[in-house]
């Protein structure tokens, strides 16, 4: 009942926070943005203990030291590059985790397996050829960053092909959106800016990590029972 309580709780706060970043209000930003990850890991707490759940509160732990430090991205470049390498953490135990939730050997479609990563591969080429040119001093550190991210996006499509549904379908569904949401930031603020971005990329995200989160659970409860 706690986790079920706090994950309400999460998306009550989410879609007023949204609906304030909609209509303008961005300085809520310093008072709403910090206390919706906690939630989420609260509520992650709260459940059952599953064998992968330290990483998953690990991957929010990092992600909530990257919404606070970005919050203050304006007045320092520093800041953004502390919040990138935060989300970079994030991204690389979200890795580990999708590869710990693959138990046993699955037989899964090689084929579908290949286009897939094709495509995630031509994602990356077309996101890194659109912002080189503009990164200046961040080239290295935004080409290792949107690599992991492809990477994280690769496990979780190859758990679509062999968890059970609808966990599989949750947990891609959240990678996707992260990888979304990360695309519409990267472009914002280094290619050219997009209107209500800043709506646009908290909403992607939110539920990237809601619909993470969820998936997990549920995949973990399957393996359970």
């Amino acid at each position: 009942m706690k986790k079920n309580l706090f994950f309400k709780i999460f998306t009550a706060f989410s879609f007023l926070y949204l609906l304030l970043l909609f209509l303008g209000h961005e300085n809520f930003d310093y008072y709403l943005k910090p206390i919706l990850i906690p939630l989420l890991t609260i509520g992650v707490y709260f459940n059952k203990k599953f064998a992968t759940r330290k990483i998953l509160l690990a991957a929010l732990f990092f992600s909530w030291i990257g919404d606070v430090i970005l919050l203050f991205a304006d007045i320092s470049e520093i800041y953004f590059i502390i919040g990138l390498v935060s989300f970079l953490i994030a991204h690389i135990l979200y890795c580990v985790l999708f590869n710990r939730q693959i138990k046993e050997r699955v037989r899964k479609n090689i084929s579908f397996f290949v286009v897939g990563s094709i495509i995630i591969a031509g994602y990356l080429i077309a996101m890194l050829s659109i912002l080189l040119p503009s990164l200046g001093d961040l080239k290295i550190p935004v080409i290792v960053y949107a690599s992991v991210i492809s990477i994280m996006l690769l496990f979780a499509y190859n758990g679509l092909l062999i968890w059970p549904k609808p966990a599989n379908q949750l947990v891609f569904l959240g990678a996707l959106f992260f990888v979304i949401s990360d695309s519409i930031l990267a472009v914002n603020k280094f290619y050219n800016p997009l209107w209500k971005s800043s709506f646009f990329i908290m909403l992607t995200y939110l539920v990237a990590q809601y619909l993470i989160v969820t998936g997990i659970i549920k995949l973990n409860r399957k393996e359970k029972d």
